[in-house]
């Protein structure tokens, strides 16, 4: 075998590097494990990641709204997207990663968790497996499939930056933030939103739906609030929420009321809908809601995560401090139609 002694100039005449000329690897040997996990992660998923044309149609003939990606959930068609993909397009165009493009329909959209459900022709469609991101860890290696710009089946690779970010998602007056939100340095461009984010085993862990700054994506995780979120629209086409009326902030309490009450902080209220359900159980601005129904509040998504369609005209204990001085009302939420405000 033969060997060359190579100087390289820049880093002066005393600084050597051996190599060999004659042997090297060939292209199977230089892939080292990062290459193979994505490169198997791709091939697994990328029948399972489709392209969405969307369209609205009016008197004057159809027009495109946009485009996007979606993830097959079932052999029977359902597909997996973001809300905000969809918007109010009345036609949708699938396309499969083997050429066929299927017209869909909406089977649901909820804005407020960025979540929606078509359904496509065909059947016997390669459905993903969906993993739960509960079980992420920061720096752990995620794939992004969709269709960025256009280009379909394209994948990027890098980890997961930050966990438990929020994201804020509206719904004609009515905001929300979706919780624990992954952060990723894997490429994300238009087109990708509604594709999958997948780890190194090829689950399907998050759905790719902004972009958080350059070089920063966010996905909402698959886990059990968005799983039930999805049972909802397949099921229902709709997501019901409770809705109590409020708006406000964590906010930390004194060290008497601490160790009176047990708990740091809690929810501070600074806006009240006039008529809502907590207006008429008496919470008023100031208030700091610390639990609800037993469950500790500490912030408007611990509170979002017990508005759901089991409350909905059901009463509901709220522990508050007012004054600095704790203190129990009962309120009955109502059900969150479009238009309401607050929390």
């Amino acid at each position: 075998m033969t060997r060359s002694w190579l100087t390289w100039p820049d880093l002066g005449n005393d600084v050597t590097v051996i190599g060999d000329i004659q042997s090297k690897p060939d292209d199977t040997e230089a892939l080292d494990a990062y290459s193979r996990v994505v490169m198997r992660v791709a091939a697994e998923l990328k029948p399972s990641v489709v392209s969405l044309a969307v369209r609205r149609h009016s008197s004057l003939g159809s027009r495109r709204l946009g485009s996007g990606s979606g993830v097959i959930l079932t052999p029977d068609g359902y597909v997996l997207t973001s809300a905000h993909v969809i918007g109010d397009g009345e036609g949708i165009t699938v396309g499969l990663s083997d050429g066929r493009e299927l017209e869909a329909a909406v089977i649901g959209r909820d804005p407020l968790s960025d979540l929606a459900v078509i359904r496509s022709e065909g059947d016997d469609l390669p459905a993903a497996t969906l993993g739960d991101a509960g079980t992420l860890q920061v720096g752990q290696l995620v794939i992004a499939l969709g269709n960025p710009m256009g280009l379909a089946g394209s994948v990027t690779a890098g980890v997961v930056s930050a966990l438990g970010r929020s994201l804020t998602t509206q719904a004609g007056a009515h905001g929300r933030l979706v919780e624990n939100v992954i952060q990723t340095d894997a490429s994300l461009n238009p087109g990708n939103s509604g594709g999958a984010l997948a780890d190194s085993r090829g689950r399907v862990v998050g759905i790719n739906t902004a972009l958080a700054g350059y070089g920063l994506g966010l996905a909402v995780p698959i886990d059990a609030a968005s799983r039930r979120i999805v049972s909802s629209l397949v099921h229902d086409g709709t997501v019901r929420r409770a809705y109590l009326g409020i708006a406000g902030l964590r906010r930390a309490l004194t060290p008497r009321i601490v160790e009176e009450i047990g708990t740091d902080g809690g929810l501070y209220v600074n806006d009240v809908v006039p008529g809502g359900p907590a207006e008429t159980a008496g919470v008023c601005r100031g208030d700091v809601i610390v639990a609800v129904n037993g469950s500790a509040v500490s912030d408007a998504g611990s509170l979002q995560q017990l508005m759901i369609a089991d409350a909905i005209d059901h009463f509901m204990i709220l522990r508050i401090v007012r004054d600095g001085r704790p203190r129990t009302v009962t309120a009955i939420p109502q059900e969150l139609v479009t238009g309401n405000g607050g929390g």
